[in-house]
């Protein structure tokens, strides 16, 4: 860790280039010379990367920042307030401390916080971090998560794991059991130490396959940011009897849509019908949970078709996702498509239909934008069929 990063004139040069090229900064003379040019470059970069995912590390001086892919591997805080505010207690251990942005909340909502982080250069930066930001109940511990486990011999309320998923074999991994610490292959061990276990895994991750992977599942939470998928959460508890639970959340700019169900074998299937006055549209996170039928009996809305995931009805009601009122509609043909779309602007959207959208703008000249919606989707007859909509 390079303190010398912290001189006053070294921080006031970051802060006034955290907009700039860093290329074009690059060939540049370094205007210290004491200072290696590329850890100050560093800075700036990764800076940039907490600009609008870290709002508290980008507006508070004299923080020190790792590599900026660390920075960009790192939870948001957006996602990390979220992530601690569905568990509390006195006593927390983060067996993957990282950068360090979930445990800053966590610290929030429990007493005592651990960081174990295997790299020392992070581990000391998170340590100055949480100091500049005045977090004295987080201790950074520097070494392997299972030995400081068998070390430290404490019970706690909850062990966090953020497995990573590069292997040096096989590269990016998405197998929770190719990950680093192998979960699967360590929960024996883990409960001896805490009874509640919370995993972080790749958006990418099938559930069903995290569900085959672990045991002891109590909730399954889906967030999504802005209506993009960020971070999958299994919530294990050791005396877990109940039936998995799926909160499935979308945490928007001003409020957040979720959507829960308790996860069955043998669920009812969602009733189907033609397209009525209204499209429901989920968002990503409900999409990502797999609970189609769910939504459907929840909200007495019927799908369009068993596999199409757009739902339909003739009453307007408040639902986690995009709402559109049908304008028009009729049968995917060249007739129909020249007569109402072909050289046209309109958003388009294809759900379980078989030309891609770029095909479909490229075959009937059809611009991006404006206020028209288009789905082009398969009813419940197998028919292919199009919906001209307005945003609701």
């Amino acid at each position: 860790m390079n303190t010398d990063i912290l001189k006053e004139e070294i921080q006031e040069f970051i802060v006034e280039n955290s907009n700039a090229d860093v290329a074009k900064l690059a060939l540049q003379k370094n205007p210290f010379p004491n200072i290696i040019w590329s850890d100050i470059l560093s800075q700036i970069a990764a800076k940039q990367k907490a600009k609008n995912k870290l709002d508290t590390w980008f507006n508070t001086k004299n923080i020190l920042y790792p590599s900026k892919i660390s920075i960009e591997q790192t939870s948001s805080e957006k996602t990390a307030q979220h992530k601690a505010s569905l568990i509390e207690g006195k006593t927390l251990i983060d067996l993957t401390g990282g950068f360090g942005v979930d445990d800053y909340y966590f610290a929030k909502n429990f007493e005592q916080v651990i960081h174990c982080e295997m790299n020392e250069e992070l581990s000391k930066i998170v340590s100055h971090n949480y100091s500049i930001l005045n977090f004295s109940n987080i201790q950074c511990i520097c070494g392997d998560s299972t030995q400081i486990l068998k070390e430290l011999n404490n019970k706690f309320d909850w062990i966090y794991i953020d497995p990573s998923r590069r292997n040096d074999a096989k590269g990016k991994v998405f197998m929770l059991q190719d990950c680093s610490p192998n979960v699967p292959e360590l929960l024996d061990f883990y409960f001896e130490f805490s009874e509640n276990i919370m995993i972080k895994t790749a958006p990418i991750l099938d559930i069903s396959a995290g569900i085959l992977e672990l045991r002891n599942i109590a909730e399954i939470h889906i967030i999504a940011l802005e209506n993009e998928v960020k971070e999958l959460l299994f919530l294990l508890r050791k005396k877990t009897e109940q039936k998995i639970k799926i909160i499935a959340t979308n945490l928007l700019k001003d409020n957040k849509e979720t959507f829960n169900f308790v996860l069955e074998k043998n669920s009812l299937p969602a009733s189907l019908s033609t397209p009525k006055k209204y499209i429901y549209e989920p968002n990503a996170a409900i999409m990502k949970s797999g609970g189609f039928d769910e939504i459907a009996t929840q909200f007495g809305i019927e799908k369009l078709h068993q596999h199409s995931h757009l739902y339909t009805s003739d009453l307007l009601i408040d639902f986690p996702g995009r709402v559109f009122e049908i304008q028009n509609s009729f049968e995917y043909n060249k007739t129909n498509m020249k007569a109402f779309l072909e050289n046209q602007k309109s958003n388009i959207t294809t759900r379980n239909f078989p030309d891609s959208v770029e095909n479909i703008r490229k075959k009937w000249k059809i611009k991006d934008g404006g206020d028209l919606y288009t789905f082009l989707t398969t009813d419940l007859n197998n028919s292919k069929i199009v919906l001209l909509c307005r945003k609701i």
